[in-house]
């Protein structure tokens, strides 16, 4: 226990010295010495009365509201500490490709042939974030934002910690459908990414690039991009999306005329970028793939746990008080009742 303001409790050495001095004080003996009385036996269990165990009492009762008033001067404060322990989310921008081959039809699998890339890496973000299974718990502390690219890069969400909203947004994205816009921008993706990390301290920020290509639109190259990364102490985790081969995808987006192309993934530039920022390159073949480099991902970028201590101080000056206040009542009760002094 420790007090809010001690120097209240000079008092009780008054009080002390006041009781010591009274203590001290001689009897005073009412004039006309000794009273002789016959015998005793008329006084026998006189000192055993209500009215005398009363009378004791008192100074008893004065004395300990005092203490107890003062004590509630000093402000008395309980104090106890406290734990709290919780996870230290990171800042993650998810950079993904937009562009008209992430139609392919290649990572369902025989089982879902009909689905695109684009889809399985929708399904596979939305369980990153969001969490499935033990293999992946989610992101819930982190702060996420979503760039998606082709000819041009653009940032759909700024870091966020409203992941439903992010995961509504990113549900909506479909392969590039206009030739005007499509392409492969990977270092301005890069740098709209890097964008959408800054404007605070982050712990441990982190890029995640997906793509299906190799660079071929933008103004700015993918190892400029990295450089510019490394310096802000951003890691890139490079992902290449595709089966290898000749891939299905459709003549023109969302037309049921399918054919077979050559996509090439530059994964010899996309190992530099990663390796440039202290990340990994990782490539996947089919949605299994893809969800195993998620899960590595998630394990090798966690939040730190924080513990934080602390004390918390609680005032207990009013049970002192309100001993204080009963003692009183409790004296002011014996005077009006018990030791009542008739007039």
């Amino acid at each position: 226990m420790s007090f809010a303001e001690p120097w209240w409790l000079v008092l009780l050495v008054l009080l002390a010295l006041v009781g010591l001095r009274a203590r001290q004080r001689p009897v005073r003996r009412l004039p006309g010495g000794n009273v002789g009385v016959a015998s005793l036996d008329d006084f026998d269990g006189a000192a055993s009365g209500l009215r005398v165990q009363a009378a004791r009492l008192l100074p008893a009762i004065s004395v300990i509201a005092c203490i107890a008033l003062v004590v509630a001067l000093a402000r008395p404060q309980a104090g106890f500490e406290v734990t709290e322990r919780e996870t230290e989310g990171i800042a993650i921008a998810m950079v993904v490709d937009v562009s008209s081959s992430m139609s392919a039809v290649d990572l369902g699998g025989e089982r879902e042939a009909d689905r695109n890339r684009l889809e399985v890496v929708k399904e596979t973000f939305r369980d990153f974030i969001a969490g499935v299974g033990d293999n992946l718990p989610g992101r819930g502390s982190d702060l996420v934002s979503l760039v998606t690219f082709g000819r041009y890069a653009d940032t759909l969400t700024p870091l966020t910690l409203d992941h439903e909203a992010l995961l509504q947004l990113s549900a909506s994205l479909r392969p590039g459908e206009l030739p005007e816009e499509d392409g492969t921008a990977i270092g301005d993706a890069i740098l709209a990414g890097l964008d959408s990390l800054t404007g605070g301290e982050h712990a441990s920020p982190v890029l995640i690039l997906l793509t299906d290509g190799s660079h071929n639109a933008g103004t700015v190259e993918p190892l400029v991009a990295a450089e510019a990364a490394r310096a802000l102490g951003v890691r890139i985790y490079a992902i290449g999306a595709g089966s290898r081969g000749r891939v299905a995808m459709p003549a023109r987006p969302g037309s049921s005329d399918i054919r077979m192309v050559q996509v090439f993934i530059d994964e010899f530039t996309l190992t530099r970028v990663a390796e440039a920022t202290g990340g990994r390159y990782f490539r996947a073949t089919d949605a299994e793939g893809l969800r195993a480099v998620y899960e590595e991902i998630d394990q090798l970028e966690k939040g730190r746990n924080v513990a934080r201590h602390y004390q918390r101080r609680v005032d207990v000056y009013p049970w002192f008080l309100g001993l204080a206040l009963m003692l009183v009542l409790a004296r002011a009760g014996l005077d009006a009742t018990v030791l009542r002094i008739a007039p």
